[in-house]
């Protein structure tokens, strides 16, 4: 008795059935099931057979067809113009004029250098709880807003480097509470208030170099701070003062306490600023009534001198 039989007419490539071609089919003859422990020998249970090859064949056709189908849902977290792999996402030098919107949450590497990005406002980024590398090297930044960073608290690592900013606020970098390194270097910053830094709890590496530092009192704040950090700044010897002209290219860590003898603080707090609003007005009144006073007595001098000139002399008095 023949046990097995082949099955290969009316089947496509692939192993499944075409429609219409049933009647080529042939009906594959029943197999016989080997007799168990509790068959006797003579005993034998029919079963139909199915023919082997068919279910794989149609997985092979439904494979490729399931990909396409789940093609646009696994794409669709990488943006046309990057390229992606596992956690990483690279965004350089693609004339970008924004940060792509369509990043995946679980992107921990985000590179967009060589752009074309001049502003992060406080919805340039998506959601992304898990960065924790940022690069903007080489674009044309000129502001960041102080919400544009909120979310990033576990990024590590922040690169503005070759950019144009001039004017940093602490506010911007409050969300930064994980930050360890942060490059500011080949930027337009004249100053840098230490508040921006101090907003950084864990910073470990800071780059400063290559902008052009205006070296008068109002970089002694930030002078205080990078001599108390010299750990956590790298490049020192590249802090070179741009203004005044006479002291171009002059290193800011050279500096010492004599040179700022002649600044002071003028740093005020709010109690200061009450005291001027009352003694202000009150000493403007007072010289007012002062020189009201000193007037009044000038005048009151002369009469009396013109009275008792007059009783000395009455005929002149009466000729006036």
């Amino acid at each position: 008795m023949q046990v097995y039989s082949r099955v290969s007419r009316g089947m496509n490539v692939s192993g499944c059935g075409e429609p219409g071609t049933a009647s080529h089919l042939q009906p594959a003859p029943e197999t016989l099931r080997e007799p168990g422990r509790g068959d006797s020998p003579a005993q034998r249970v029919r079963e139909p057979s199915v023919p082997q090859g068919t279910a794989m064949g149609c997985w092979r056709v439904a494979g490729p067809v399931l990909a396409l189908l789940l093609w646009p849902w696994s794409s669709a977290a990488c943006p046309a113009a990057c390229r992606c792999a596992p956690g990483e996402v690279d965004c350089s030098e693609r004339g970008l004029r924004e940060v792509p919107w369509s990043l995946s949450p679980n992107t921990s590497t985000l590179w967009l250098g060589y752009n074309f990005i001049t502003v992060l406002g406080p919805r340039s980024f998506p959601l992304l709880p898990g960065l924790r590398l940022l690069s903007l090297v080489h674009n044309r930044l000129e502001l960041i807003h102080s919400q544009a960073l909120l979310g990033f608290g576990v990024l590590q690592e922040l690169d503005l480097s070759h950019n144009h900013l001039t004017v940093l606020t602490p506010e911007t970098f409050l969300p930064l509470t994980s930050l360890a390194t942060l490059n500011l270097g080949s930027n337009r910053l004249g100053e840098l208030e230490p508040a921006v830094l101090d907003a950084l709890p864990q910073l470990q590496a800071l780059l400063l170099q290559d902008n052009p530092w205006v070296c008068s009192c109002s970089i002694l704040p930030l002078w205080r701070w990078l001599s108390h950090n010299t750990k956590k700044v790298r490049e020192k010897s590249l802090l070179l003062c741009r203004v005044p002209e006479q002291l171009n290219k002059y290193p800011i860590m050279a500096f010492g306490d004599e040179s700022f003898r002649q600044c002071q603080d003028t740093l005020l707090t709010p109690q200061d600023y009450i005291a001027f609003l009352i003694i202000g007005p009150f000493s403007f009144i007072a010289s007012i009534f002062f020189c009201t006073f000193l007037g009044s007595l000038v005048v009151f001098y002369h009469s009396l001198r013109r009275e008792s000139h007059c009783w000395r002399r009455p005929r002149v008095c009466r000729v006036h």
